[in-house]
């Protein structure tokens, strides 16, 4: 029978309509989804609606309350943290609203009954919600009795959360980790160890530079993750990403994490309603998150569950649900595609209000789907809860000694310590150290997998009578391990870590025997909807192994690119255990030899000064990419060295790292396939250049670690050490001192300090910079010094001016924003620069130098010919300028000057110029925020033929107005311009158009590598594709008829990276949906466009979709920011390229 609103004569109802029937009313919300109504009996007004249905009307009441759910929160008795908390941790109004209801719910029990709610709707002046409550109320003729025909939604949702909390319960709280042992079970409470999550980048957190605390927080649960004061954000986190190599924990970590907050142990826990755990290696192609829901996460035999309920239910508590996805990286490829369930989960076009936790090996691709908000490592266990894991294994053995005795063996041997602290090879080791002592100490991870291999078939032919040989296999053992490895590789080839039965059998593979030896298990599919006899492997890393086996076997007779597919640095990346299980053999070179020609082939366009660091100039997010993917190839090569340390392949591993860059704790992770690196490379393969990274490290410290790495002279070899954050708690000792000198004599060490807000690292007191001074003396190669930020005054200066002496190799030197230091700083700097003779870069930005200090500070600057960076920003004015011109001219190498705010008046721009003339050399000029005017202006660009060598060139509100026109006509003298920004300046439609029509010209560079006729340009005389960047955002003059004009210029400049098009910041910038189609079809034509400012902006819905979409589609677009105020109504904002700003 069809369902009805309501008893006959009621609103809507008409003759000969169907009548409801005793089972579930239901209404219609705003948007047309039906929700339950409960019934009441008819006698019975509004105070008959029981404590049982209140949570029916919540629905209705977060539809209707909306934004003022603080005054409701402030009528039911909530203190002001506790609204704040709930703001916090939810997207939006009505989030927070059933936030809101729920918590009073569960505060209150009994007592929370729908009279009482209503009373503080009323007094939070919300008449209108009371009102159209009461008509619901009185629209419902009786109360359904619990138990009746029909589940109502409530209890349905009780329902399902029972079931899915019975069955995790069930399925995750006990393991056998050892899958040929029966007998061994654990239960995850008690061998559960706290894994180290720590960030992946800086920028998660609030500061802007993190204390070291910070940097390395070890977060006891991802509740932590919520909190804003240590990640920075404004809003709870929705999407989560947790990376860690093979074996680190993820999988127990996830399954915890779903039984505490199952439990309401946490607070994830208590902040969601429902909690799905979905391991995505069981996901098919075409599957929706209901049926995995369905398939993975409920009994199949539970009463009024099913797909559809199941939907239900979801859309019902949309802002209340946790996903815990686990394992992107085992996620089938065609169930990754565009438009399957999981992107669209993780992109936000289904359920967009759920929180989202996945787990994957890096870099597997989950950013192409989503942004992260919170992005974390988890670094496996820390020394600590090595030492408890250790305890509580053998604990549940009983066999207690052991654990201390394997601790001690740990210490000495680089590669267990290098391993222990991934759960599952920490396991595997203590596994090992039970049976046989001697097994553990193997030099490489594919000896400890032999041994395991071994130690499993000597306990099966033990059990089945069977003779050991002396040395390998028994033949028929050997026979289907190598089966088993074949069908193992062909499964990762594919990414799935199961194997079919069926599949197995039409091998012949005598998988009877491989059960019994206890390599894999066999299993029902825990998938209800693809159900299969299936084989499963103890672990990722056993398939790997087991493959890897086959591979060394297969090589004798068969390609490596042909077996594995090594078409790309990524496809190394996805196969990387693979890889090194293989390499453990004599395959290792065959390996080697083809990783080194990708190298060539990958890497070919990286060139030295691209891992340098290079401020000043605009680098292509594709160089950044390939220096990051670069660093990955260095750790993967080691990897391979640590397996098999031989001639031929270290001669390979040579040949494919012209530079080695890594950070100082990956050194120590190296250090023994780095030193045997290092010892045996003949000089003719010595690296170019090798780069030591780290951050929050004593000086003395890193020093140590270098000079137990590098044990005898290396000729050629020359190392850059770059500290930032760096402490000087000790100092160095002379025999670091003496041996580093020996042994390199080509070391670079880079310095940054600490940022005032860490008492470490202020040095407003002589002492401490006195005490900083003695450690730095002892640094051999310090070339670069960065104390920016720390508080100098011209009395805590003096020490180290005094201690220049000590360092005459110094380049670079960093003193800015230190705003005590003033004239009186710069009179104590003077004396000590004749010390420093080969400093190349000074920058004393934000000292409080003025005139007065200029005048002092310039004729001893006259010796440091070999200036190439010069920051003098701030305050000096025109009679500054005047005396910083009479040595300028001597910088003849001089690449990079900023001269930002220093009060420059036309004047001053006038006495400037001639000496800018001099500096042919000159890479970046930066005078912004000076008001030059555009008189003056058209001085610079009349010099602008002598400076063809520039390549960024800032004149940030200096204001140029559309009279600028000498200077725009002078720009084509810049062939090598990569970065121009004109922003905040005085320019209207006229000036800014005749601008991009200037820049939109090719460069004389361009025409002259592709003269007319030369087709290999895009079009010859039309386009710019030099220029990388361009801000022309922030004028007050500019309309969107002007910014529509440039839109439709804009794609003649293909080669940009970045672009900034933001309107007034007084009155946001209106486009017209033409002005905004204009841009959205020249986005196509910027093929290589990273980022996209359009803050101060508005559009119409339509031109808005447009702009966003074709966004979100383009290849390499990656940020388009825009004002959270310029949104349209309504419109979808779920693009993960989009930044809503503020």
């Amino acid at each position: 029978m069809a369902e009805g609103r309501g008893a006959a004569g009621h609103k809507g109802e008409t003759a000969g309509s169907p009548q409801p029937c005793t089972s579930q009313l239901k209404r219609k919300g705003e948007d047309g989804e039906e929700f339950p109504v409960k019934k009441k009996p008819a006698a019975c007004s509004e105070e008959g609606a029981t404590v049982g249905g209140v949570r029916t009307y919540f629905y209705y009441i977060k539809e209707k309350v909306s934004s003022d759910w603080k005054d409701l929160a402030f009528h039911l008795g909530f203190e002001q943290p506790d609204i704040d908390n709930i703001e916090g941790r939810n997207r939006d109004d009505k989030s927070r609203c059933m936030d809101l209801l729920e918590e009073w719910l569960k505060r209150n029990g009994e007592r929370a009954t729908i009279e009482v709610l209503m009373e503080a709707l009323s007094e939070a002046n919300l008449q209108s919600v009371v009102d159209g409550l009461r008509g619901i109320i009185q629209e419902m003729p009786f109360q359904l009795p619990v138990g009746a025909a029909g589940i109502e939604s409530s209890s349905l949702t009780d329902v399902f959360q029972k079931s899915v909390k019975k069955y995790y319960e069930l399925k995750l709280s006990h393991f056998k980790p050892l899958i040929w042992n029966d007998n061994f079970t654990l239960s995850l409470s008690d061998i559960f160890t706290q894994l180290e999550l720590v960030p992946r980048s800086e920028k998660q957190f609030k500061t802007s530079e993190p204390t070291k605390e910070e940097q390395r927080k070890e977060l006891k649960s991802l509740d932590d993750l919520f909190k804003p004061d240590v990640t920075g954000l404004s809003t709870a986190p929705r999407c989560i990403l947790i990376e860690g190599e093979a074996g680190g924990g993820k999988t127990t970590f996830l399954s915890k994490e779903a039984l505490d907050a199952i439990s309401q142990k946490t607070e994830l826990g208590k902040r969601h309603d429902i909690t799905l755990l979905i391991r995505l290696r069981e996901v098919r192609k075409g599957e929706t998150i209901e049926e995995m829901v369905w398939d993975q996460c409920v009994d199949e035999t539970t009463e009024g569950i099913n797909k559809q309920a199941i939907r239900k239910i979801l859309k019902r508590n949309k802002s209340r649900v946790l996903f815990l996805l686990d394992g992107y990286d085992e996620l089938r490829p065609e169930a990754r595609a565009a438009g399957q369930a999981i992107p669209k989960l993780l992109s936000g076009k289904l359920y967009p209000n759920s929180t989202i936790v996945i787990t994957s090996r890096p870099s597997a691709g989950v950013q192409q789907h989503t942004r992260p908000d919170c992005h974390v490592n988890i670094m496996g266990f820390s020394e600590e809860h090595v030492e408890t894991y250790m305890q509580q294994y053998f604990t549940v053995v009983k066999k207690q000694e052991l654990a201390e005795k394997l601790a001690e063996h740990v210490e000495d041997n680089e590669l267990l310590i290098s391993l222990i602290y991934a759960p599952m090879f920490l396991m595997l080791v203590c596994v090992l150290w039970e049976e046989d002592q001697k097994m553990v100490s193997t030099g490489t991870m594919t000896g400890l997998y032999d041994n395991l291999l071994t130690c499993l078939v000597r306990k099966h032919c033990k059990r089945e009578g069977v003779d050991m040989p002396t040395e390998g296999l028994p033949t028929e053992v050997a026979e289907s391990l190598l089966q088993l490895g074949k069908l193992a590789l062909e499964a990762l080839l594919r990414n799935e870590t199961l194997l079919d039965l069926t599949e197995v059998e039409k091998e012949k593979v005598n998988w009877e025997l491989l059960l019994k030896l206890g390599v894999v298990s066999l299993e029902d599919s825990s998938s209800k909807l693809h159900p299969r006899k299936q084989l499963n492997f103890s672990h990722k890393t056993m398939q790997e192994f087991l493959a890897g086996r086959y591979v060394a076997h297969a090589l004798v007779n068969q390609d490596i690119v042909e077996l594995l597919r090594l078409t790309s640095i990524n496809k190394v990346f996805e196969l990387s255990k693979l890889l090194q299980f293989t390499c453990g053999s004599r395959a290792a070179q065959a390996v080697m030899e083809e990783l080194s020609n990708l190298s060539k082939k990958e890497f070919s366009h990286l060139q030295p000064d691209d891992f340098q660091e290079k401020s000043h100039l605009s680098v292509k997010s594709e160089i950044t990419k390939s220096v990051e993917t670069y660093k990955r190839f260095v750790f993967l090569c080691l990897d391979v060295l640590k397996e098999r340390k031989e001639p031929d392949v270290l001669q390979a591993v040579s040949r494919a790292l012209p530079v080695i860059i890594m950070d100082l704790q990956s050194l120590r992770k190296h250090h023994a396939a780095l030193k045997y690196y290092l010892e045996n490379t003949q000089s003719s393969h010595v690296p170019d250049r090798m780069i030591v990274k780290s951050s929050f490290v004593g000086v003395s410290e890193a020093l140590q670690d270098l000079e137990q790495l590098f044990t005898s002279p290396i000729p050629g070899l020359k190392v850059d050490l770059r500290l930032e954050y760096v402490l000087f708690h000790s100092p160095v000792p002379d025999d670091t001192v003496q041996h580093l000198q020996q042994c390199l004599p080509g070391l670079r060490v880079d310095l940054k300090s600490l940022k005032q807000f860490d008492l470490l690292g202020r040095f407003d007191s002589p002492d401490e910079t006195a005490r900083m001074v003695s450690v730095l003396k002892n640094v051999p190669g310090l070339r670069a010094l960065n104390l920016a930020h720390r508080r100098l005054t011209p009395s805590s200066l003096q020490p180290l001016v005094q201690g220049f002496s000590h360092m005459s190799l110094l380049e670079e030197l960093d003193l800015s924003w230190n705003d005590a230091l003033g004239d009186a700083g710069m009179e104590v700097l003077q004396v000590g620069l004749s010390s420093v003779p080969h400093l190349a870069v000074l920058r004393l930005g934000g000292v409080n130098m003025t005139a007065v200090g200029m005048s002092s500070l310039a004729p001893y600057m006259r010796h440091l010919v070999g200036l190439r960076v010069l920051d003098l920003s701030y305050k000096i004015g025109d009679t500054g300028l005047e005396s910083l011109t009479t040595v300028l001219p001597i910088f003849t190498a001089m690449q990079v000057l900023v001269l930002c705010k220093i009060s420059i008046s036309p004047t001053g721009m006038r006495t400037l110029v001639p000496a800018l003339c001099q500096l042919t050399r000159l890479i970046k000029l930066d005078i912004s925020w000076n008001d030059i005017a555009d008189p003056e202006l058209e001085c610079l660009a009349a010099i602008l033929h002598h400076l063809t060598a520039m390549k960024v060139l800032v004149l940030q509100s200096t204001c140029i107005s559309d009279r600028g026109s000498s200077l725009i006509k002078g720009l084509p003298h810049l062939v090598q311009l990569q970065v121009l920004d004109v922003s905040w300046n005085g320019m209207g439609d006229s000036g800014i158009v005749s601008l991009v029509q200037t820049l939109c010209q090719p460069s004389s560079l361009d025409m002259e590598q592709n003269p007319p006729g030369d087709k290999s340009l895009i079009t010859a005389p039309h386009y710019n594709t030099t220029l990388q960047e361009l801000y022309i955002g922030r004028y007050f003059e500019v309309t969107g008829a002007g910014l529509g004009r440039v839109a439709q210029l804009i794609s003649a400049l293909p080669a940009l990276t970045r672009l900034d098009m933001s309107g007034s910041p007084v009155t946001p910038t209106h486009l017209s949906d033409t002005a905004a189609m204009a841009l959205a079809e020249a986005l196509p034509r910027l093929p290589a466009l990273e980022r996209l400012d359009l803050e101060d902006i508005s559009m119409e819905p339509a031109g808005f979709q447009a702009v966003v979409q074709t966004a979100e589609e383009h290849p390499t677009l990656e940020e388009l920011y825009y004002s959270r105020d310029g949104v349209p109504e309504g419109a979808d904002t779920t693009a993960s390229c989009l930044r809503l700003w503020p």
